[in-house]
């Protein structure tokens, strides 16, 4: 079938967008009707080669959907389902998924063709790679059963969608990689889409303290509606963020959070934390930045760690998160700043860079 996409053929370059097509399911595939797709920092990170993919591609990696069409072998959505795509998307037979860790999976190729199989995706007969596994910047997705779970029909795609990633990533971070104790003190250096789920996180765990820190006063605002109770401002000259954090916190956080992905935030993250403190690395740092760190602060038993998608188990997570927004308790509608269609996504893209929006997301039916 033909669909229109977002193409990308060459680091550092721009997008276009044209017909592709997309080819039948296999056995164990699932053709996906895009509704929603949120645009996120390492759509834009891949695309300035900061972090290394394939091309030709097509982007996008937050998606959500309506189910099309099942291969022979699909047991776990049906036609009509609505779906959210994840890139997490376990083998079920590395050694870290019997580990209980899926998303850390060793085998990505197990959810992919075999080598010889014709293309998924395609131009003219031009094999397209897929970004994450999913290339979600499409009218449609042609994916492995293993990258989706099945949502409530009640619940609006474009908020699901950002669940796909940056809420999975950002809550997860905080619920399940550092794990946030009640009556905890807390930083999060990033106050973007995944910084404010970080947030949203800490404040489901109970944090007492919830510190935002971000060089743009706006997105500070944004953070307090999410459940920051300080900010720091730390675009501001003369201001340091370590010391205005351990001024506010008596001494340091808990817990600290790089929502960025910038090796001096992580760095200073660590500097941040109380003794036994943890730093958690949830943005991705591009290729070729080098983490330099002061070797006393580990004396004090402080840690640094990384968190990967936020550490979650998606089918079990996603369907949580879901039900915490029905409760009112995660908010994913001030999640998102604009809604745009598909030609508008290098606006979106340049809203983000600059540091504009909370989430831009790409409708597929405007």
């Amino acid at each position: 079938m033909k669909a229109k996409a977002a193409v990308f053929r060459e680091i550092g370059g721009s997008l276009s967008v044209e017909a592709i097509d997309v080819d039948s399911p296999g056995p164990n595939e699932v053709l996906v009707r895009t509704v929603a797709c949120g645009v996120c920092h390492s759509d834009l990170h891949f695309m300035n080669g900061s972090i290394a993919g394939a091309v030709p591609t097509v982007p996008g990696h937050e998606p959500a959907g309506v189910v099309e069409a099942v291969g022979s072998e699909v047991s776990t959505v049906k036609v009509g389902d609505h779906v959210i795509a994840c890139t997490s998307m376990a083998c079920g037979h590395c050694t870290q998924c019997q580990l209980g860790a899926r998303h850390l999976c060793t085998d990505r190729r197990a959810g992919r063709r075999r080598k010889g199989e014709p293309p998924r995706l395609s131009v003219d007969g031009t094999p397209l790679y897929q970004f994450a596994d999913l290339s979600g910047f499409a009218e449609a997705m042609l994916l492995h059963e293993r990258s989706l779970v099945t949502i409530d029909p009640d619940i609006p795609l474009d908020r699901a969608a950002l669940v796909g990633c940056g809420v999975t990533t950002g809550v997860g971070a905080a619920l399940n990689t550092a794990k946030v104790r009640p009556g905890s003190t807390v930083a999060v250096f990033g106050a973007g889409g995944v910084g404010n789920s970080v947030i949203q996180g800490a404040r489901l765990a109970g944090a007492r303290q919830i510190i935002a820190i971000d060089i743009f006063d706006h997105k500070l605002e944004t953070a307090r509606h999410f459940g920051a109770t300080h900010t720091i401002l730390s675009g501001d000259e003369g201001v340091d963020p370590v010391k205005e954090i351990k001024r506010l916190s008596g001494g340091g956080v808990d817990y600290a959070f790089d929502a960025v992905g910038n090796a001096t935030l992580s760095s200073q993250c660590l500097y941040a934390l109380a003794p036994q403190g943890l730093a958690v690395i949830v943005g991705a740092i591009p290729r070729g930045q080098k983490l330099t760190l002061e070797p006393g602060h580990f004396y004090l038993e402080k840690r640094i760690m990384g968190s990967l998608m936020g550490s979650s188990a998606f089918q079990i997570d996603a369907p949580h998160y879901l039900e915490l927004y029905r409760q009112g308790r995660l908010d994913l509608d001030a999640m998102i700043s604009e809604r745009v269609s598909l030609e508008q996504v290098d606006d979106a893209l340049a809203a983000m860079a600059n540091g504009e929006v909370t989430r831009s997301v790409i409708m597929f039916d405007r």
